[in-house]
């Protein structure tokens, strides 16, 4: 990062959180606000993209001015600007994206259009100084669910992707089917504890296949279909999905290790990374390959403005910015020269 101290001023907006932060060169957290919008989703079971926008543009300003003041700076201390610019739900992120370039123009500032998901790539380095390039990436959220090889900043190697659902739209689907609410990746998590992971026959989508993509969908009908039948009680079907989900993860990553090469880090980010089960048998994995193990804390899992501000820093010293006229993107994959997996989604 160079010997003098920068700091970034970070947005992110691209779904249900509205986050902002203050992240310097040093990997020092100087302020950050996040505010969920659980209570305005719940009654639908989901994130309602209109209702996101409108809160996001509503708390937007004053959550700016509160990091700014909790760290007592202003606009010119900081020395870039860096917003989610995609990929999300287009509306929301058009909120950060051009609250990002406004206060760019008026400080005359850089202006840095982050992807979302190299916030999430990245993230490991802000809470790991010793975590180097390359290392191997499992990337796992809501929306999203890939293996990639992360070589450098702007430098990714897609080597598996879903071809259809991401894992965290599994666990909330799941949440919903079994009644447990909004957001459902924590609250399956918790009564899965209370249930035999063997109790439920739950398939296991693509483990034992030739490449190493995920499915998702099939295993989100299953357990449907269990909780239908009124044969099992719902802390069986979600440690039994759980345990499921698990198994295709380490089946597809020991797949990836091999066609990629030795790595020395195995890294799990995104919201499923807050996955207490998930991280262990990856702990595991890692292990069994003589790889070091890496995993964000669990306030940097879920979306928010710290690592988008990390990922400015991380571009700072390498010159790199964006024009003022940068378009929001609904889709933005990190490797876009990666192959088209045949019945992979526009989330691929």
């Amino acid at each position: 990062m160079g010997s003098e101290r920068k700091i970034v001023l970070g947005i992110e907006s691209s779904c249900d959180e509205t986050a902002v932060a203050l992240v310097n060169s040093e990997r020092e957290i100087v302020a950050q606000r996040i505010a969920s919008q659980e209570e305005e989703h719940a009654p639908y079971g989901g994130v309602v993209p209109e209702i996101a926008a409108r809160a996001h543009a509503e708390r937007l300003a004053p959550m700016l001015e509160a990091v700014m003041d909790d760290a007592a700076l202003t606009l010119n201390d900081v020395d870039a600007i860096a917003a989610t610019a995609g990929p999300g739900l287009i509306g929301g992120v058009m909120v950060g994206l051009v609250s990002g370039k406004a206060l760019a123009m008026a400080a005359d500032k850089p202006l840095m259009a982050i992807n979302h998901l190299e916030g999430h790539a990245l993230s490991p380095r802000l809470s790991e100084p010793e975590l180097e390039f390359p290392y191997l990436l499992l990337l796992v959220s809501g929306g999203h669910c890939q293996i990639l090889a992360v070589e450098g900043v702007g430098q990714y190697r897609r080597l598996a992707t879903t071809i259809d659902d991401a894992l965290g739209e599994a666990f909330d689907k799941t949440a919903k089917i079994l009644g447990l609410g909004f957001p459902g990746g924590p609250a399956v998590e918790k009564l899965a504890r209370e249930g035999d992971p063997r109790a439920v026959p739950l398939p296991r989508p693509m483990k034992g296949s030739k490449e190493p993509h995920f499915s998702f969908a099939g295993l989100k009908s299953a357990v449907l279909r269990a909780a239908e039948s009124g044969e099992y009680n719902p802390a069986d079907i979600a440690a039994s999905f759980q345990q499921a989900a698990v198994e295709c993860l380490v089946d597809r990553l020991g797949l990836a290790l091999r066609k990629s090469g030795p790595l020395p880090a195995m890294v799990v980010a995104g919201g499923v990374a807050a996955n207490q089960t998930v991280r262990a048998a990856l702990e595991t994995l890692a292990a069994q390959h003589g790889m070091r193990f890496v995993a964000p804390p669990l306030a940097l899992c879920t979306d928010n403005a710290a690592m988008i501000a990390w990922a400015g820093c991380e571009r700072l010293p390498l010159g790199q910015s964006d024009p003022l006229d940068i378009k929001a993107r609904p889709r933005w994959p990190l490797d876009p020269d990666a192959e088209t997996v045949r019945g992979a989604g526009v989330k691929a």
